[in-house]
């Protein structure tokens, strides 16, 4: 049984094979006189020398497994810090139960989308198949009128005197917020224990300061990958119906379903688009409907509430966007929770509104796939509280 080991392990078994025995003691001898062993072992070299085989036996220590190892080292690294559950949290002393203050560092501006780290926008590009892109902006003056009392811009033309061949425009009384939008961390502080972080108010955008604007995510921008929860279509399909006119809450149990209906799966640094169907609505509905929606504005959306945002921690999502106005219904009824607390506030977790995601759910549907690439670049406004988010989406 020892010969056929030295056969399977012996790189030059015939060279093996064609030693004697006195000459591996003679080797042997002479190496024990000399203290250079190497200069030792080289002397007595033939046209196949016996020292070839203890030269194999040192080359096996060589780690060749070290660079398969190193890749494993540097994602482990790259894919960030570890994020506490909701139950874990707060990690910080004195802040407030169910935030995430200090969990991205004490003077972070830009919260979940730290989560979007190299490592994973790499790991997003596979959800790249054809190369299909689908813009997520609604056109900035729908809707129209503008809801929630903002004002409606004027866009002028301006020929230059000096070379009429020459055009320029401008925006008079834009609010970015007032279509397609994010909202910047700036945009909702907590009314008890104030804004993400812990930050002062005498530091925050408006307040005193510039902290917390949308400049920091237009300085860093948003790229990963994106999930579609259609749950508009999964309505459809049960034969369950929403009224866009009133504040219905959508159940955490019905976007839940709509993700397993679908098949799709949430990772850490996700983006997840919800569409209930507000768009669709909006641009079929009367002008009466508009008229009424922008004196008052009254939208279904997601359910507000603690369990809905501990799920939303949970699932370590960078951000949540929605074709809805709010995201969450509006206006609360007494005692509900309102979301937009414990995700801009609490969490550092961006919110979409008013997205145009009509032709990606076509697309999603068509060929069954619901994940994509997702890109936002907002403006950069130096302390701004929110922007049109410019997302594409690309299949």
């Amino acid at each position: 049984m020892a010969k056929p080991k030295k056969k399977i392990t012996n790189a030059a078994p015939k060279a093996r094979k064609a030693a004697p025995k006195a000459a591996k003691k003679s080797v042997a001898t002479k190496a024990a006189k000399r203290p250079n062993t190497f200069g030792a072992a080289k002397r007595p070299v033939t046209s196949k020398p016996t020292p070839r085989p203890l030269a194999k036996k040192a080359a096996p220590p060589v780690s060749r497994p070290k660079p398969a190892v190193r890749p494993a080292v540097a994602e482990r690294h790259d894919s960030g810090p570890a994020v506490p559950s909701y139950d874990q949290l707060p990690v910080r002393k004195g802040a407030p139960a169910g935030s995430a203050w200090g969990v991205f560092g004490d003077d972070d501006e830009v919260g979940t989308i730290n989560l979007q780290t190299p490592q994973r926008v790499v790991a997003a590009a596979s959800s790249i198949r054809t190369g299909k892109v689908f813009a997520l902006n609604l056109p900035i003056n729908i809707p129209d009128p503008p809801l929630f009392t903002r004002g409606k811009h004027t866009h002028t033309i301006k020929i230059f005197p000096t070379a009429d061949f020459v055009l320029d425009d401008y925006l008079d009384n834009f609010y970015p917020q007032a279509s397609s939008q994010w909202d910047a961390l700036a945009h909702v502080k907590h009314p008890v224990f104030g804004a993400y972080n812990g930050i002062p108010d005498i530091e925050m955008t408006g307040r005193g300061g510039t902290k917390l604007g949308i400049d920091n995510l237009a300085r860093r921008g948003i790229a990963g990958r994106g999930v579609l929860a259609d749950i508009a279509r999964y309505y459809d399909r049960i034969g369950k119906k929403i009224n866009f006119t009133k504040p219905e809450s959508i159940p955490l149990e019905d976007l839940q379903a709509t993700l397993r209906d679908q098949g799709s799966t949430l990772r850490t640094g996700d983006v997840l688009l919800i569409r209930i169907g507000w768009t669709r609505f909006y641009l079929s509905a009367s002008d009466e409907i508009k008229a009424e929606l922008a004196r008052e504005t009254v939208v279904p959306g997601i359910e507000g509430t603690v369990r809905v945002a501990r799920w939303l921690w949970d699932n370590h999502l960078a951000a949540v966007a929605s074709d809805s106005p709010a995201l969450e219904a509006l206006p609360k009824a007494e005692g509900e929770d309102f979301l937009h607390l414990h995700m801009l506030a609490f969490f550092g977790m961006p919110i979409g509104e008013m997205w145009n995601l009509e032709g990606l759910a076509q697309d999603c549907a068509d060929d069954g796939r619901y994940d994509f690439f997702i890109t936002s670049a907002p403006l950069n406004i130096p302390g701004g509280v929110g922007s049109p988010p410019n997302a594409l989406a690309i299949k």
